[in-house]
């Protein structure tokens, strides 16, 4: 899997959807720019996003809060205090690891053990294996999924509790070794704390410290006031926001997944204390099914809930997607009950608070949260594409049509003026409302071959009989079909597709 993993990134730079940021310098460590194809999913990424969950809902409206913010901000929402990942170095390989991360690879490996056993079992029991009496009566499946329940126990006892030491303790416990130097020679932990600090004045002695924005969430927090009484929202009603966030992160990896500079799309779902359990399940449902409405498989995605909690959360699961890594975090669902309200409250001096006419009374609302990032979307969505078929070698991006970069193709079959003239004109007219990509040179062969592997979904060739029949050939991505088509019949078959 690590191999196809490399074959994606590398696609990404071949195609222009992904260069590293500041290449000619030999680049910056976890920081990317969008190529041009790249650009386009994006923003297509985004605008389905923003409408299945600001216009499609009457009570959710959108904003764009500012990176910088005050400092107290960060001061209210816990970020300067208790914004830290736990860290640690091994001596011989002079590399670091989140400690936590290192402990969950681990409790991965028993997992894949214990699905290693069921496999056997399973080719050896055929149709009449039950894999649910195995893990019950299997003794080494008992067995190691006790470990793991025993690691996770200890592992969350210990971040709760900030207990640094024992989180050293149990990793020398169940010896973890460093997966480049493979010994157990490790420092002890540290925190460390992820956001990036800056000055903001015109000069040494007047400027102050300011944070680059960890998360866009706060920015809704604060403007909860002025978003609920312009736009008159009655509660339940949301606000919703794609921004950027930094966090210096220092174990960065695994390519777009985990970058210091990052955009979020957010919404945070304003609701009556009391209300929350209903809403969380609520939000839980709309998310996956909007997931699955791309088009991507049902089973690349499963629910993980929170074991540990933060301690204004009454409810936490992510939505993970299965990359070529793993299953990992693509979105977090959160029950925040009305901690930011009232932290931001305090600090201020502000009355935060909302008045329901419907009951009479005023009160500081709940919140869920749903948040994803757009860039574990962007590779999520290239991961389940990226498709090698060598029954007919060829790359083939299976991107779901709405979010393809480019949606159609237009070749003249050779440079002759009256195909080009057809050509043209085609798309000119089609380009007015999908994004189309003109072409006249090599092979059509090999410009079907381009385009299957950036993901466009239909090509139109115009051939030596267009001009006499007065038809185009129009071309499937996904099943190389080919249908001759009407020129006045274009827009109409275009339509049927998308």
């Amino acid at each position: 899997m690590s191999e196809l993993f490399k074959k994606i990134i590398s696609h990404c730079k071949e195609y222009g959807f992904i260069f590293n940021s500041s290449e000619i310098y030999d680049g910056l460590s976890a920081v990317y720019d969008y190529g041009p194809l790249g650009v386009e999913l994006k923003n297509n990424i985004k605008s389905y996003w923003w409408d299945a969950m600001v216009k499609r809902n009457k009570n959710i409206v959108g904003i764009d809060s500012s990176i910088f913010m005050h400092p107290n901000t960060w001061k209210a929402s816990g970020h300067i205090d208790a914004f830290n990942d736990p860290l640690i170095d091994n001596k011989d390989s002079k590399k670091r690891y989140r400690a936590d991360e290192l402990i969950e690879n681990h409790i991965e490996k028993i997992e894949n053990k214990i699905n290693k056993d069921i496999k056997k079992a399973k080719t050896k029991f055929g149709d009449n294996f039950n894999e649910k009496e195995f893990r019950k009566t299997n003794q080494r499946v008992l067995d190691r999924q006790k470990q793991i329940n025993e690691i996770i126990s200890e592992m969350n006892k210990c971040l709760q509790s900030e207990n640094l030491k024992g989180i050293k303790k149990l990793i020398e416990k169940i010896e973890l070794k460093c997966p480049v130097s493979g010994t157990c020679n490790w420092t002890e932990v540290r925190q460390f704390n992820l956001m990036f600090k800056t000055k903001i004045g015109s000069n040494q002695e007047t400027s102050s410290d300011i944070y680059l924005r960890p998360e866009t969430a706060q920015g809704i927090f604060v403007n909860f006031l002025n978003v609920q009484k312009t736009t008159r929202q009655k509660i339940p009603f949301g606000i919703a926001q794609i921004g950027k966030a930094f966090r210096n992160e220092i174990i960065a990896r695994q390519f777009i997944f985990r970058m210091r500079e990052f955009e979020q799309m957010e919404m945070q779902f304003f609701i009556r204390p009391g209300e929350e359990d209903e809403w969380y399940e609520y939000w839980k449902e709309k998310r996956m099914n909007w997931h699955i409405s791309l088009g991507l498989r049902k089973e690349d995605f499963s629910f993980k809930e929170h074991t540990k909690l933060a301690h204004y959360a009454k409810s936490a699961c992510d939505i993970e997607f299965k990359f070529p890594f793993g299953f990992k975090e693509l979105e977090g669902i959160h029950s925040r009950s009305d901690f930011d309200l009232i932290q931001h409250q305090k600090l201020s001096g502000k009355k935060i608070k909302y008045f329901d006419s419907e009951i009479n009374e005023s009160f500081t609302p709940f919140v869920i949260e749903t948040s994803i990032g757009l860039d574990r979307m962007f590779l999520a969505c290239l991961c389940s594409s990226f498709k090698r078929e060598e029954n007919n070698n060829r790359i083939l991006l299976k991107l779901p049509y709405k979010l393809a970069p480019i949606k159609i193709a237009v070749f003249p079959l050779t440079k002759d003026d009256s195909l080009v003239n057809i050509a043209n004109n085609i798309y000119e007219k089609i380009n007015k409302k999908y994004n189309c990509f003109y072409e006249e040179k090599d092979s059509i062969g090999k410009r079907y071959r381009r385009q299957d592997a950036i993901g466009t979904p239909l090509c139109i060739t115009v051939d030596n009989e267009s001009e006499k029949d007065q038809k185009v050939t129009i071309r499937n991505r996904d099943s190389m079909i080919q249908e001759r088509v009407a020129l006045n019949k274009i827009e109409e078959y275009i339509e049927g597709c998308f």
